[in-house]
């Protein structure tokens, strides 16, 4: 009954409504609010992994500043992000796992595109708790984006890609007092079907996100 509740209010708060359970739209989030948080020596100072967490959902809103933190776009003029990318390359998804479907974070606009209308956060780690904790994030690098680089080179600069990422998601969450933890132990191979990925998508890391318990 609890969890329940608590997927409803999810939907309520991303602007879904109970009849768009099933068939999930795309979400426009809200523009990032780019002027709150502490100081970045005291979010370092903050930053540690947790691995209990409440269910409440997070307000849009909050995912909106997550999202945007993780990978979103700071200078529009060359739609470079908060994260480095290797040589330009941008291979770097960031799928989001919620309780009602998994989307894509599209950066370019900011808005969340439905891939999966399931319930994948307990693939996404071998840890129980992910199952129930409120978001689940999976970074996926796209291969086929990386052009001539070689093999070696693809898997370190992807790698090293999603590891940006995963620490700004940590200061973030350190900022606002959210509980986080990344992960790398995931069974891969049933994920990447169930997210529907092409073989050159390979899955790196998790990271579970959600007010502390």
């Amino acid at each position: 009954m609890v969890k329940a509740s608590a997927l409803l209010f999810s939907l309520c708060l991303l602007g879904l409504g109970p009849a768009l359970a099933q068939e999930p739209e795309a979400i426009q989030l809200p523009p990032p609010q780019t002027e709150i948080g502490v100081p970045l020596m005291q979010a370092l100072k903050l930053r540690q992994s947790s691995r209990s967490f409440d269910i409440r959902p997070l307000p849009v809103q909050e995912l909106s500043n997550l999202l945007w933190a993780a990978e979103g776009i700071n200078r529009p003029e060359s739609g470079k992000r908060t994260a480095p990318s290797a040589r330009n390359f941008q291979e770097v998804d960031v799928y989001v796992a919620l309780p009602e479907a998994l989307y894509l974070y599209e950066a370019k606009t900011h808005s969340l595109a439905p891939v999966v209308a399931e319930d994948l956060r307990a693939m996404t780690g071998v840890q129980a708790f992910v199952a129930d904790a409120p978001l689940n994030l999976v970074y996926v690098a796209d291969l086929a984006r990386m052009g001539n680089a070689s093999e070696d080179d693809k898997r370190l600069y992807s790698g090293t890609d999603v590891g940006v990422i995963v620490q700004n998601v940590y200061l973030y969450c350190a900022s606002q007092g959210l509980a986080v933890v990344v992960r790398a132990s995931i069974d891969r191979a049933p994920l990447a079907e169930a997210m529907k990925l092409r073989p050159e998508q390979r899955i790196i890391l998790s990271q579970t996100v959600g007010y502390p318990n």
